[in-house]
C-alpha cells in the first residue's frame, strides 16, 4: 500500500424539499459551498511510472456494471404513474411516470422520516433505498402551476431486507452509467495496474481534477432537478460539482467500489456540503472523502478514516457533533 493515500471532500450544494399535496417546490438554484481542508502533509500518493509493480499483485480491473430492471413481480400504480419494488432487496425501486405534466416531481419517504425529492419526466427510472429496511412511503405530484404541485399517486411499500451495497453499487438517477459509457472505459484505464481499491480512489481523483475544470457559469445558472450526464462531462472537460461526482462516483461504481454520494453539514458553521465515502475491503467505509471548496480540489490522507487518530480532519469538524449526513445517493 503506498505510504500516503489520498481521502477526499466534495463540496456541493443541492437544494431538496418536501411536498404534500398540492405542497410549493421552490426553484432554487444549486449553490457552491466555499469551505477549505488542508492536508497537513501536502503529499501526493506517487504514480503507478514511479513505484514498482509485481503483476500478480493487481486487482482485477474488468468493469462491473449493474443492471436495474423492472420485472413486476411487484407493483403498485395507477394511471399516472407506477411503483416496481420486486428489487428491494437489491437496493432500488423503478418508478414509472405515465401522465403529461412537463414538471413532476417525486417524493420518497425512508423509514428513517428523511424524505427524498427528485425531478422526474416521463419513462421509468431508478431510485435507491439508502434508509435500510422498512417502510418506504413513495408520492407522485404533477405541476399545478408555478411552485404549486397536486398528488397523483401515493403508496407504502414494505422492504424487509435491502442490500449493504446494492445502493451504492448500481447506477441510480444521479449516478448513472452502463457498460457502453466512455466514462466506465475510462475509470477501467485509471485501475489498470492498480494493486487495491485505495489505488484506484487516488487514480480517479488525480485523472478527474486535472482533466475537468469548474464551469463557474453553469454553476450560477443551473436549476434544481439538475441531472449529470457523465459522458458529456468527460467529453467537455467542464463541469459543477455534481458532475465531477457524479463521474467519480459512476467510475468507482463500476470497479465494484461501493460509493455513498452523501449531502448534510459539515464544521462548527454547519455548512451545507457533499462527500464521497467509499467501501474498502477489510477497512471498511471511509467516510467523508472527496471535497471541492468551490476553486480548488484538496487531498487528506485517508488512513484517518480506518484509524482512531483523527488528526487533519477532527480539526475541520471538532468532536465529530458537528459532521451530520442528510442525504445519501
Amino acid at each position: 500500500m503506498k505510504k500516503n493515500h489520498l481521502l477526499f471532500l466534495l463540496g456541493l450544494a443541492l437544494t431538496l424539499t418536501a411536498c404534500d399535496a398540492p405542497v410549493d417546490f421552490p426553484d432554487d438554484d444549486t449553490g457552491v459551498s466555499v469551505t477549505t481542508i488542508k492536508n497537513s502533509e501536502g503529499d501526493t500518493a506517487l504514480t503507478n511510472s514511479q513505484t514498482v509493480i509485481d503483476p500478480a499483485s493487481l486487482r482485477d480491473n474488468t468493469p462491473v456494471c449493474l443492471e436495474t430492471s423492472a420485472p413486476g413481480l411487484l407493483v403498485d400504480g395507477n394511471a399516472y404513474a407506477s411503483v416496481d419494488y420486486s428489487n428491494t432487496k437489491e437496493g432500488y425501486i423503478i418508478v414509472d411516470y405515465f401522465g403529461s405534466s412537463p414538471k413532476v416531481k417525486l417524493q420518497i419517504t425512508g423509514p428513517n422520516g428523511v424524505t427524498y425529492t427528485y425531478d422526474i419526466q416521463t419513462g421509468y427510472a431508478a431510485f435507491p433505498l439508502t434508509s435500510g429496511a422498512g417502510d418506504y412511503e413513495i408520492s407522485v405530484c404533477e405541476n399545478i402551476e408555478g411552485t404549486s404541485y397536486s398528488l397523483a399517486f401515493k403508496t407504502t411499500i414494505n422492504a424487509p431486507e435491502v442490500s449493504t451495497f446494492g445502493p451504492y453499487l448500481y447506477p441510480n438517477q444521479y449516478v448513472y452509467f452502463d457498460k457502453n459509457c466512455k466514462t466506465v472505459a475510462k475509470g477501467a484505464e485509471l485501475a489498470a495496474n492498480c494493486t487495491n481499491e485505495l489505488d484506484v480512489v487516488t487514480n480517479v481523483y488525480n485523472y478527474i481534477t486535472k482533466h475537468i475544470t469548474y464551469d463557474y457559469d453553469k454553476a450560477n445558472t443551473v436549476k434544481s432537478g439538475y441531472i449529470s450526464n457523465v459522458d458529456e462531462i468527460l467529453d467537455s472537460g467542464t463541469g459543477i460539482c455534481l458532475d465531477y461526482s457524479a463521474v467519480m462516483t459512476s467510475m468507482l461504481r463500476s470497479q465494484s467500489i461501493p460509493t455513498r454520494l452523501e449531502v448534510g453539514y459539515v464544521g462548527k458553521d454547519m455548512v451545507y456540503h457533499a462527500w464521497i465515502s467509499v467501501y474498502i475491503k477489510d477497512i471498511g467505509w471511509l467516510n467523508g472523502i472527496i471535497q471541492f471548496d468551490g476553486k480548488e480540489w484538496s487531498l487528506v490522507d485517508p488512513t484517518f478514516g480506518a484509524s482512531t487518530n483523527e488528526r487533519t480532519l477532527k480539526e475541520y469538524i471538532g468532536d465529530g457533533t458537528n459532521y451530520s449526513t442528510k442525504y445519501v445517493y
